[in-house]
């Protein structure tokens, strides 16, 4: 399993957001190439960049920012937020992001996301779903920088595409999500069960080591995790055994430096 460190932008900020709450803001010091950098020094070859006004507004507002953070290679991006249309996706792609996160969109409009995924190709695609338990224990998922939900459960989003059609899902539990009270681990083992054949990016809730090592279990692809890399809960030893992997897609991994 890989680790892939988050930054969330708002106004240009390095923030988190307590269970996706705009109104629950957290701001850090740190400016994000300072981060992306101490990330890279650790050896990680990916970040998580997530544009939060574009989540909620539709519109890549750190654009200029996300493009200077990718013109410094030293990692590769994998960047959502507000990504609702083959031109923003394509814009981000041909401007040196690795890979694109399409939400709202691949719940609302599934079709055209699989035509993206034909085009850009299944390694440069990765789909969103962020989720909310209900009563009964089914994740529901939110769109709309997780302001709007919806009857849709994660399986019922997934099964809007094609079967093989695509490959990196990345879940989020919203509960989770900064909180600090670790991962959703029974939702990813559903996951992994009901859909083996995908790279599965599990998001929400890391407070340690342990909690890594938890989903490695499980046999996920990668571990997004943001605020606890932030206030350097993990330490660096702890870090450097889940920043490399060999089972992270190897055509995307080897060349993370070039």
């Amino acid at each position: 399993m890989l680790l892939i460190p988050a930054i969330d932008l708002r106004q240009g900020r390095c923030v988190r957001l307590f269970q996706g709450d705009f109104g629950a803001e957290t701001r850090y010091e740190r400016q994000p190439h300072e981060l992306l950098l101490r990330y890279a020094s650790l050896g990680a070859s990916w970040l998580h960049v997530v544009d939060l006004d574009g989540a909620k507004d539709g519109v890549l507002a750190n654009r200029s920012l996300i493009l200077t953070l990718a013109s410094l290679r030293s990692v590769r991006l994998q960047v959502g937020g507000g990504v609702r249309s083959a031109a923003a996706a394509d814009d981000l792609l041909s401007q040196g992001v690795a890979r694109v996160v399409i939400g709202s969109t691949a719940v609302e409009r599934p079709q055209e996301v699989a035509e993206w995924v034909t085009r850009f190709g299944a390694d440069r695609i990765c789909l969103a779903f962020d989720v909310a338990l209900d009563s009964g224990g089914i994740p529901r998922v939110r769109t709309r920088g997780w302001t709007q939900g919806t009857s849709l459960s994660l399986w019922d989003a997934i099964d809007q595409f094609p079967a093989g059609h695509i490959k990196h899902v990345l879940c989020t539990d919203i509960a989770r999500d900064g909180a600090s009270s670790g991962p959703n681990v029974e939702l990813y083992r559903q996951a992994r069960s009901r859909y083996p054949h995908l790279a599965w990016q599990a998001s929400g809730g890391v407070r340690n080591a342990a909690d890594l090592a938890a989903l490695a279990r499980l046999d996920v692809a990668a571990a997004v995790s943001g605020k606890a890399l932030l206030e350097e809960r993990i330490t660096s030893e702890e870090l450097r055994a889940f920043l490399q992997d060999a089972s992270f897609p190897a055509s995307m991994s080897e060349t993370a430096r070039s």
